[in-house]
């Protein structure tokens, strides 16, 4: 089976300067769990999650390097730090949203979608066409609902 023939084709999104709250809002009231970002011409630039909304109140815990008398900063920390401060920040869609998103196509096998979707513990996937606009969404539950 495909993912043409699972996903749903409806997709509630929102655009990059979506605030947070109507972000959050839209999410409680269409009782979902993430909506994709997407540009004017229905462009996929990212996705936000409960789990990047949550981390709007985890405060951010400076890396262990840090020292106040100058230690050696290690600059993956640091930049986690400051990905984590910009999080907690964050008023936008787009200052909070997930970057790096794992899409699909339509054509693309929904076993080979429900594999990847368990090893990186992903709860949606966006599916793009040819040139990375958004057509549809796969989530665990239309992965469920075709089952015997």
């Amino acid at each position: 089976m495909q993912v043409q023939d699972i996903m749903t084709k409806k997709v509630l999104t929102v655009r990059p300067e979506t605030t947070v709250r109507e972000v959050a809002e839209i999410l409680v009231s269409h009782k979902l769990s993430g909506v994709p970002v997407v540009e004017e011409d229905g462009s996929l630039v990212g996705i936000v999650s409960e789990g990047d909304l949550m981390s709007k109140e985890i405060l951010p815990e400076p890396p262990a390097e840090f020292c106040i008398l100058g230690a050696v900063i290690y600059y993956n920390s640091l930049r986690e730090f400051k990905d984590a401060f910009s999080r907690m920040a964050a008023n936008t869609a787009e200052a909070l949203m997930t970057k790096k998103v794992v899409t699909v196509k339509a054509e693309d096998d929904v076993s080979d979608v429900a594999r990847i979707m368990r090893d990186k513990h992903i709860k949606r996937v966006p599916g793009l066409d040819d040139e990375g606009h958004l057509i549809g969404i796969v989530s665990r539950q239309d992965i469920v609902k075709m089952l015997p």
